[in-house]
């Protein structure tokens, strides 16, 4: 099983880019999308259905704003839309599809760059998100809340942790609330695999950011206790450019649970 997440900044702009080639050749089993910036009509979603996925589209009330959606090749059992709050249910910020065996979450959480505001409504996502994990893990243990975080966790996450230590996405609170989260059960994949330093998922598209992989790491797989038993393999695949993001991958044992 392939799991991808990918804040894609605009799907109709990354499809110019050659979306739909890289999704191709890169063939995953589910797909969870971010910042889609779309409603279903304004893009041709055959070209998705073709590839064999079935489209769950979930987009913000303000048009050509945040925004998630699932793509899949494997049929859910259910597919729930949002987190039953309004603020961020007209936002588009959640999607959930249950399988037999597992769920998976594409969550595109709030960025607080543009102010004390947005910042105060990031805080206020992370309290009952974190509730809403807590409460959904014990209904459905086998989980994975995937997508952009907007947060970077540690240190190594991030090309200069000193510069930015008053940053949104990486303030002390926003990191403490990471801690919290990863000691309540749930796992960052990609470092259950890789402790390498220089791993981003997102760049300025100021200053030649990319290119000098001036980054962040604020994109996860964040996997329950039993997911995380599963976890195979885990990669950033920064080849990708159709984004300031890139996507992830995540690959887990199928229909077995590593001992």
């Amino acid at each position: 099983m392939r799991i991808v997440s990918y804040n894609v900044n605009g799907i109709r702009a990354a499809l110019k880019k050659g979306f739909l080639d890289w999704l191709k050749a890169t063939d995953p089993d589910i797909v969870g999308l971010q910042e889609i910036k779309s409603l279903e009509n304004q893009i041709d979603t055959t070209l998705f259905k073709d590839l064999g996925y079935e489209v769950y589209w979930y987009p913000a009330v303000k048009k050509g704003y945040s925004g998630v959606a699932i793509l899949t090749k494997q049929i859910p059992e259910r597919v729930t839309y949002g987190m039953g709050v309004d603020a961020y249910d007209d936002e588009g910020r959640i999607i959930r599809a249950d399988y037999s065996d597992f769920s998976f979450i594409s969550a595109y959480f709030p960025s607080g760059t543009t102010g004390d505001i947005r910042q105060e409504f990031k805080y206020q996502f992370l309290d009952d998100i974190y509730g809403y994990s807590q409460d959904l893990s014990r209904e459905l243990p086998n989980l994975i809340v995937s997508g952009d975080y907007n947060i970077c966790h540690k240190p190594i996450d991030i090309h200069n942790p000193v510069a930015n230590k008053n940053t949104s996405g990486f303030l002390p609170d926003e990191r403490a609330w990471m801690d919290k989260f990863t000691s309540s059960g749930f796992e960052d994949s990609f470092r259950l695999v890789n402790q390498s330093t220089d791993q981003y998922t997102w760049w300025s598209y100021r200053a030649n950011a990319r290119a000098n992989n001036k980054g962040w790491r604020i994109d996860y797989h964040m996997t329950s206790p039993e997911m995380s038993r599963r976890v195979k393999h885990a990669e950033i695949l920064s080849e990708a450019h159709h984004s300031d993001h890139c996507p992830i991958l995540l690959e887990l044992a199928s229909n077995e649970i590593k001992s």
